[in-house]
Parts: structure tokens; sequence; C-alpha cells
């Protein structure tokens, strides 16, 4: 019986690993190459109150706006996907995910949206548009 309990809680340890490391991969082939991480994150401050600005704006439909709203409370946890002491990827997972994010959003809601709500400098808006391949 035990035997049984052990095989099923390595099994399920085992997967979520192995989750978290295809995870891993998926952020690494996905990551910016025209803009570095470290300048991504120097716009942080704009970045969050271009999100709450859009998740705010009744004019989105609502899909993007709890989009929105599950990324600002992902940037608000204390921890991440990937932890921070594995070298690069580590701090450049928030930038990934914020870069997939508004390019979801941009899509589904118009970059006019973007460009609206942008509190920024235009080269910043530049660069967002850069991180998240949007045109």
């Amino acid at each position: 019986m035990s035997a049984a309990w052990w095989s099923v809680v390595a099994g399920v340890v085992g997967g979520v690993l192995l989750l978290w490391l295809a995870l891993i991969v998926a952020l690494w082939i996905g990551r910016p190459d025209e803009l570095r991480v470290r300048d991504a994150l120097l716009l942080l401050p704009d970045l969050v109150r271009l999100l709450r600005r859009l998740a705010a704006d009744p004019t989105l439909p609502r899909g993007v706006r709890v989009r929105l709203w599950l990324l600002l409370a992902y940037l608000a946890m204390p921890f991440d996907l990937v932890p921070d002491f594995i070298p690069v990827i580590g701090y450049a997972d928030d930038a990934v995910i914020v870069a997939f994010a508004l390019r979801s959003v941009a899509r589904r809601a118009g970059s006019e949206a973007l460009d609206r709500h942008w509190p920024g400098s235009p080269d910043g808006l530049s660069a967002i548009r850069r991180l998240a391949r949007i045109p």
C-alpha cells in the first residue's frame, strides 16, 4: 500500500518538475532579442502604470482586463515561477511574461489602447513595442 502511495507522489513531483523545466525552456526561447532585459526592467514604473490604466479601461473587453489584473497580481507576488538565482532567465521571466501579455492585449484591444494609456516617453513606448513585438 505505501509503495503505491510513494509512486503516485513521485509521479506528481516528477510531472511538476518536468512542467517547470518546460516553462524555463519556453521562457528562454521566447526571450526578447532586440531589447535587453535590463533595459526593459528600467521601464517597469511606466509599464506598471500602463497595465493599471489598461486594466481599468471599461472600453476594453472584459477578458483583456481580467488578463491584465492577473498579470498585475503575478507581478505583485513575492515569488516568481523561475527563481531569481537562475542566471539570466531568473530575472527575465517577468519581462517575458509581461511581453506575452502585452502582445495578447494589443492583438485583442488594438495597439491604439497602448498609445492612449502609455504614461512615459515615446522612446519608452517604442521599447515596450519592441519587447512585445508589436508593430
